[in-house]
């Protein structure tokens, strides 16, 4: 009778977990263990059901009560396993797998759940290695291919594993895990609408994966498609309200489309989310939503210790001897006509090759413009290391004995920290791609200066500051179209003053729109001019201005993109630019300042939201920095309707443009390779990395 009923409780607690009525399953395996203390399946669906309900130290001692007693079961050590796995105890689980390859080493099963353990703590070759194993012992285990897929890919090995996941969905076509990773590795080849293709067919064969949602939203984001991105995105969220960066995507896609719904309210909920030390966004995303310092540092932090943890695997750099030029490593996706290279192209062509030897390592879209081809042209080497791993990258930069490795994107598109987490040169410098800390431990250095980070403000910084003079760098050779734009080819009115702001849409907010409206009621004549990225994100700013009384026909927005030069040429139908806070203008700043065009910033409290009016300052223009919101729009209004005044700074402005600081590359260059010395002297000195700032 007991047998009986003991069989009726265990079978009644795996119905219940498969049901996911996970305290129904624990008190049905509680009985069970009334009845047989010993009968490990009992301990096993325990296990399960307290995983379930986030009990998940109580889960792992039922775990490893099942494992005490199967210790001859290779099957049964690998199913407890995976459970370890699926749990993150990664500890347990090799142990537990490990126990199971050595009862059976003919078994594939646990060498396949090794290959993903291994993979999921960034061991890719140890997981490599075990995967192929699997394969080797059983060559139509679709489960092997499928995770092999997802390790290369990982590996940048992406022709191996677009044929791994096509074998192993042709092993398995009902494999939602196998389309999964296929789409992954579609996306890394940047064919992107067939990897929604490959992330919808995951989704029809299981409707609750929640990672095939995420990245079917990523893709949709690539291709514009930005109501589908919201609505994976909100799938997410419903499959799971603790889903990992979704919260804050979900954000940024409609700040992209100026959708403003719910703002506050999600911005308190996702600060709150962020200090809690819960991993809900990039922290890309939240500069461009919450200008608190501490948040910044908190989310860039948690990133790291999940994606990109510092690794031993090539082991400490050797001492080098000092070399007859510093070798700078810069490292980038965006070595292309992309505001990164458009700002240091003449940078790289002016630096010394005397003292300074440069090497690019290149990634990401390889568009041969004419910047790109500048770009090229002014390295000792250009490398193109796509399709090689960070592992290999920083391998390869160590073998080419890199002095200083300067990353020149840091979390943005296209991010490979991972090759600085392997440690690719003893003196690992951010600067320009990120505006704000890594919040890694092997970053030295973080290029500024005391307008971006005051040294009230260093503690919210990981890295030491390295404070040039000014930070931002410029093209002087930067050519502007002749083409003179008619208000009418534009959509402007003929008469009236008009304001203008070319940043990107994420940088709009209700905050500073409101402003905005604020200004144009009190200039009865004037207008706005936006660049608008879709045709739903001007929509939408016109909707915005209507509900705060403001004629639509006053917010005028353009989405035609254009060349470089006829771009710069077009700031001039304009009459003053007006900055967002808290992520300001950077180079859409420093273009309008080129044209003539004064800008007016508000001085915020992160880098992000300063970088304006470190522009301003190295421009000689600080009268165009607000101290707080409430001066900016009121400066707003005052120049918009004092000609005169406007007149004075723009003729001081032109006066200055070509003699200041921040458009002097020649001055820039010198005072950059001055604090590389630095950087460099403090190395080869055995001293630590601390704040520098130039005589």
């Amino acid at each position: 009778m007991d047998q009986r009923l003991l069989s009726e409780c265990l079978n009644t607690a795996q119905i219940s977990n498969a049901r996911r009525d996970f305290r129904t399953a624990l008190w049905w395996c509680d009985k069970a263990l009334e009845i047989n203390p010993e009968v490990p399946e009992g301990w096993f669906h325990r296990g399960i059901a307290l995983t379930g309900l986030g009990q998940m130290e109580a889960a792992k001692i039922s775990l490893e009560g099942a494992s005490s007693r199967t210790l001859g079961s290779a099957d049964a050590q690998n199913n407890i396993g995976l459970r370890f796995l699926e749990m993150h105890a990664y500890g347990e689980a090799e142990v537990c797998l490990r126990r199971a390859i050595s009862l059976a080493p003919d078994y594939a099963f646990p060498y396949v759940n090794l290959g993903r353990l291994l993979s999921e703590q960034k061991q890719n070759d140890r997981a490599i290695a075990a995967l192929q194993k699997g394969i080797e012992l059983q060559p139509g285990l679709d489960a092997a291919y499928t995770n092999l897929g997802g390790v290369l890919c990982n590996e940048g090995r992406l022709g191996e594993a677009e044929a791994a996941c096509q074998k192993a969905i042709g092993l398995n076509p009902k494999s939602p895990e196998a389309f999964h990773n296929y789409g992954l590795v579609l996306a890394a080849l940047n064919r992107h609408a067939a990897a929604a293709l490959a992330f919808r067919e995951a989704i029809v064969l299981n409707a609750k994966f929640l990672d095939a949602h995420f990245n079917l939203a990523n893709v949709s984001l690539k291709l514009k498609r930005h109501a589908d991105a919201v609505q994976s995105y909100q799938k997410c969220l419903q499959l799971d309200p603790a889903a990992e960066y979704v919260h804050g995507a979900l954000l940024a896609v409609r700040m992209k489309v100026c959708d403003w719904a719910d703002h506050a309210s999600d911005l308190k909920q996702l600060g709150e989310s962020v200090e809690q030390g819960r991993r809900v966004t990039d922290p890309f995303f939240l500069l461009a939503l919450v200008s608190n310092l501490k948040l910044q540092r908190k989310a860039a932090e948690l990133l790291i210790a999940d994606k990109y943890p510092e690794s031993p695997a090539l082991g400490g750099i050797p001492k080098r001897k000092r070399g007859e030029r510093i070798r700078i490593g810069y490292f980038s996706a965006d070595f292309r006509n992309h505001p990164v290279a458009n700002l240091m192209v003449e940078i790289f062509e002016l630096q010394d090759r005397s003292r300074f030897e440069l090497i690019a390592f290149s990634w990401g879209p390889g568009d041969e413009d004419v910047v790109r081809q500048r770009v090229r042209s002014a390295f000792d080497q250009f490398i193109d290391v796509n399709g090689k791993s960070d592992l290999e990258v920083a391998s390869l930069a160590r073998s080419l004995e890199i002095d200083l490795g300067i990353d020149l994107g840091g979390h943005t598109e296209y991010a490979r920290t991972g090759i600085f987490a392997y440690r690719a040169a003893p003196v690992q410098v951010s600067y320009l791609g990120y505006l704000g800390t890594m919040g890694a431990p092997y970053y030295e250095y973080l290029i500024a200066d005391a307008v971006l980070v005051p040294e009230a403000h260093q503690t919210f910084y990981v890295e030491k500051i390295a404070y040039l003079p000014s930070y931002q760098p410029n093209d002087s050779k930067r050519s502007i179209s002749d083409r003179r734009f008619t208000r009418a080819e534009l959509g402007l009115p003929e008469e009236g003053f008009v304001f203008c702001c070319f940043n990107s849409n994420y940088k709009f907010n209700p905050n500073i729109f409101d402003i905005w409206m604020r200004v144009l009621l009190q200039v009865e004549d004037g207008v706005i001019f936006l660049y608008a990225e879709t045709s739903e994100a001007a929509e939408n700013l016109k909707k915005e201005a209507q509900r705060r009384g403001v004629d639509r026909g006053r917010v005028v927005t353009t989405l035609e993109r254009l060349t470089l030069p006829e771009y710069l040429a077009r700031y001039r139908v304009a009459d003053l630019f007006l900055d967002t806070q808290p992520y300001n203008a950077g180079t859409t700043a420093s273009d309008a300042l080129w044209t003539g065009l004064p800008v007016l910033t508000c001085l915020g409290e992160s880098f992000a939201g300063r970088m304006a009016a470190s522009l301003l300052h190295a421009l000689g223009l600080p009268e165009l920095v607000a101290a707080n919101l409430a001066d900016y729009e009121e400066l707003a209004v005052a120049l918009a309707l004092d000609g005169a005044r406007l007149k004075g700074i723009r003729d001081k402005l032109e006066r200055n443009r070509l003699t200041a600081p921040l458009f002097d590359s020649c001055r820039f260059t010198l005072q950059l390779e001055r604090m590389y010395e630095a950087m460099y002297e403090r190395y080869q000195a055995d001293l630590p990395p601390t704040h520098l700032r130039l005589d």
